[in-house]
């Protein structure tokens, strides 16, 4: 029973507000420790899970790099290309980017784009250079649109990739309720609700447009 601690050791600190990471941590050495196991041997594994997780820190090289392409003028660079496009709109813009990030998510790309990648430093700063050209002074809707935008095309893309959590889990479900499904089955028929999402997203982002250029005359 002294192995269940680590399991008490996480609901204590939850409860307390530490931090996540540290409470998990300390956690899994509570656990390791009442197992009987070796501080070094609790070590070693602890060791052997990040060298297994290596993708795990990629965000850490990947965050310093948008904040230095930022601090170079990417956001402006981006809003300058805008304005050198007339015939782009914000909706046109962010429907172009919902059609790229759901085939993506499709393949199995799920980490080609995203709010912290492509949204924050691309995205956003074009789609509000475009939403002003229409008139549109508050960026925050726009801002906020283009998250959603991604949000949507993720959500709604990914569960066309065979292999993606999602799917698995679905099948283990529906096999519990003995409902056989092969995966790809699962993946077919997510199409139909990717197309369904494709559809109303872009009509809400036509309204959009429809809207400012009525605003506009």
């Amino acid at each position: 029973m002294l192995v269940l601690a680590g399991v008490a050791v996480i609901a204590l600190g939850f409860l307390l507000r530490f931090n996540p990471l540290l409470v998990i941590v300390v956690a899994a050495a509570v656990t390791g420790l009442a197992a009987g196991l070796e501080p070094l041997t609790v070590l070693a594994h602890f060791g052997h899970a990040f060298n297994q997780s290596r993708y795990v820190t990629a965000i850490y090289m990947v965050l310093p790099a948008i904040g230095l392409l930022e601090r170079a003028g990417l956001q402006e660079r981006a809003r300058g290309l805008v304005g050198g496009l007339r015939g782009l709109t914000v909706g046109r813009l962010l429907a172009g980017y919902l059609l790229f990030r759901q085939l993506s998510a499709a393949l199995g790309l799920n980490a080609v784009a995203g709010p912290a990648q492509t949204v924050r430093p691309l995205v956003a700063p074009m789609a509000e250079a475009a939403a002003a050209r229409q008139g549109e002074a508050d960026g925050e809707p726009i801002r906020a649109l283009a998250a959603a935008t991604d949000n949507i095309g993720l959500f709604f893309g990914e569960d066309i990739f065979i292999a993606i959590g999602s799917i698995l889990l679905m099948r283990g479900v529906l096999e519990g309720y003995g409902v056989r499904v092969e995966p790809f089955q699962l993946s077919v028929w997510a199409i139909p609700t990717a197309l369904a999402a494709l559809l109303v997203h872009g009509a809400r982002l036509w309204w959009l447009d429809r809207r400012l250029s009525r605003r506009a005359r």
